[in-house]
């Protein structure tokens, strides 16, 4: 184990080192991970976006058949700025038992102990095959994995389960709320402040856009089901940013704002989309009779639902042996495991590290987490190499 470790370590400094924030391309890390997983792969499958600058990456270790498992990891990660840590973000740094940087415990880590074990995978009698899946720009809306299930669903293989190695302390969580991501647009027209009457303000379209939003995260309280497992139990709206405006004398000619919802039920997203949309439609009469060049939109940045628990898992069954855990947790956060389950491939959430940790300064993930990592996929091993 201690070897695996170390090598896990080594690996985990690489990844650290590509700074994959969400603004920048990931290209470098999926050909990192291309180079030590091609010797060892039977199939790889690279899937980009529509620039060509980001890229999700899909291997297959073993036979080249439908079944198996998917250990699945995002590559991009949040900003990190210097002066708010006490070393540089994207340098891996050893401190007694833990290793600090960005993306350690979301979700470098777990990609980590993927790599290093695919050579453990390559040299196993698998029966069964397992897949490596790399993402992109989960942070901002789950944009890489649609592409990559997309491919999946017209060329194959079809997996059996799939594990999404966010951290969660290699706790298995079976279920989760959905993240819709949102960037509302308000064109208004530009005017001299002493003259409200000939201009339209986007920014006073805003803040009553705002306002319903509010109300409506407020009427969601009512909405929760008595059964929900989360904290807090209800659907919630956040708003984000709001943007607009050039000067306190300018009537504002635009405003910007991105929200999101997170639902505990896919009825509650439909009420919340259904009433902004109506919003939307009075807030346009009202801009266009003074001016027909005024308009409000709104775009999809993402839409991921939520991952349901569900009896007779065969993604929790196998998880929940090769770690030895039976407790089915529940996350406050997203992941792209609803996009799996809503793909018909069953899946769970377990990764090491701390979710307490993520998007915070000097993120780190400690060498025990790594550790149990590696042995919940050597217990893998086993499973996939049954007859």
């Amino acid at each position: 184990m201690r070897e695996l470790r170390d090598r896990t370590m080594m690996t985990l400094g690489d990844l650290v080192g590509f700074p994959t924030i969400t603004e920048a391309s990931n290209l470098d890390l999926i050909d990192y991970a291309n180079i030590m997983l091609e010797p060892l792969a039977s199939d790889i499958r690279i899937t980009h976006d529509e620039n060509a600058t980001k890229a999700n990456l899909f291997a297959t270790i073993g036979p080249n058949v439908d079944g198996g498992v998917i250990l699945s990891g995002h590559t991009d990660v949040v900003p990190a700025e210097d002066f708010d840590w006490t070393g540089p973000p994207f340098l891996a740094t050893r401190r007694k038992q833990k290793i600090y940087g960005r993306g350690t415990a979301d979700m470098k880590g777990f990609i980590a102990c993927a790599l290093v074990m695919a050579t453990e995978f390559a040299a196993a009698p698998l029966q069964r095959p397992v897949h490596i899946a790399l993402t992109f720009d989960e942070e901002i809306g789950c944009r890489g994995a649609p592409i990559l299930i997309s491919d999946l669903e017209r060329n194959g293989p079809k997996p059996a389960t799939a594990i999404v190695g966010e951290p969660t302390s290699m706790e298995i969580v079976t279920s989760h709320k959905g993240c819709y991501e949102y960037t509302t647009y308000i064109n208004g027209i530009e005017g001299h402040g002493s003259a409200p009457d000939r201009a339209v303000s986007a920014v006073e379209y805003g803040a009553i856009y705002i306002n319903r939003l509010l109300e409506l995260g407020e009427e969601l309280k009512a909405r929760a089901p008595d059964s929900s497992p989360y904290d807090p139990p209800h659907t919630t709206v956040n708003v984000g940013m709001m943007t607009g405006g050039t000067a306190r004398n300018v009537i504002a000619g635009e405003c910007i704002i991105e929200w999101e919802m997170r639902p505990v039920r896919k009825e509650d997203a439909e009420h919340v989309v259904r009433e902004m949309t109506a919003l939307e439609s009075e807030i346009t009469q009202r801009m266009q009779a003074v001016s027909p060049d005024a308009s409000i939109a709104t775009v999809t940045e993402g839409a991921v639902d939520g991952l349901q628990d569900l009896p007779n898992d065969p993604a929790f069954d196998l998880v929940s042996e090769i770690c030895g855990s039976s407790t089915r947790q529940v996350a406050a956060f997203g992941t792209e495991a609803g996009l799996y389950q809503l793909a018909g491939i069953p899946a769970v959430v377990c990764g090491p590290g701390s979710i307490d940790v993520a998007h915070r300064p000097d993120e780190n993930i400690s060498l025990e987490q790594l550790e149990r990592c590696l042995e919940m996929m050597k217990g893998l091993i086993g499973k996939l190499s049954e007859t």
